[in-house]
């Protein structure tokens, strides 16, 4: 245990350092903004993303994620399984947190492979149907698709969505 006077001295050299410490530039400061989808962008996505997954018959649940995550529209088409709301949330959680496509994800992290330990990370959906979101080089959310025969249709509903609303996120 230190005594007080350690203590003492302890913190006034912590405090100095921290002083020597200067900004790397003036744009280092204590905030910074972020873009991320409106509301109704995330909808829109989601709402193309069922319209062309319906065109080729299939039956999914869509979500759509912010940059960080955090679900922000949500549709389950009348007959897709009940498992396809987590399944799609998670695909989009997947892609926004690892800001990579679930299935790149998936293929990286095979058995075997460096980056396998991944897919025991709760919540990771190494499976394709998760699509990053970006728009003029920024993250800004991402999509998932659950319930379509197999990870290339989810992805490509998925895509669709993306492109729905590319005119949106462009800036």
């Amino acid at each position: 245990m230190l005594t007080r006077p350690l203590l003492l001295l302890a913190g006034t050299v912590l405090s100095g350092s921290l002083l020597l410490v200067a900004p790397a530039s003036a744009q280092d400061e204590g905030t910074f903004a972020v873009k991320s989808l409106t509301p109704e962008t995330a909808l829109a996505a989601a709402r193309a993303a069922m319209a062309h997954c319906r065109a080729q018959g299939f039956q999914v649940a869509v979500a759509v994620v912010d940059r960080s995550g955090v679900l922000q529209a949500l549709l389950r088409d009348r007959y897709a399984g009940a498992h396809t709301i987590d399944v799609a949330t998670d695909k989009a959680w997947t892609a926004a947190s690892f800001k990579i496509a679930t299935a790149s994800l998936a293929t990286e992290t095979q058995a075997g492979k460096p980056m396998s330990g991944l897919r025991a990370v709760p919540r990771v959906m190494a499976a394709g149907g998760g699509q990053v979101i970006e728009g003029a080089g920024s993250l800004l959310g991402a999509i998932g698709v659950s319930g379509a025969p197999g990870g290339e249709a989810d992805d490509a509903c998925a895509s669709a969505g993306i492109k729905a609303i590319a005119d949106a996120i462009e800036f």
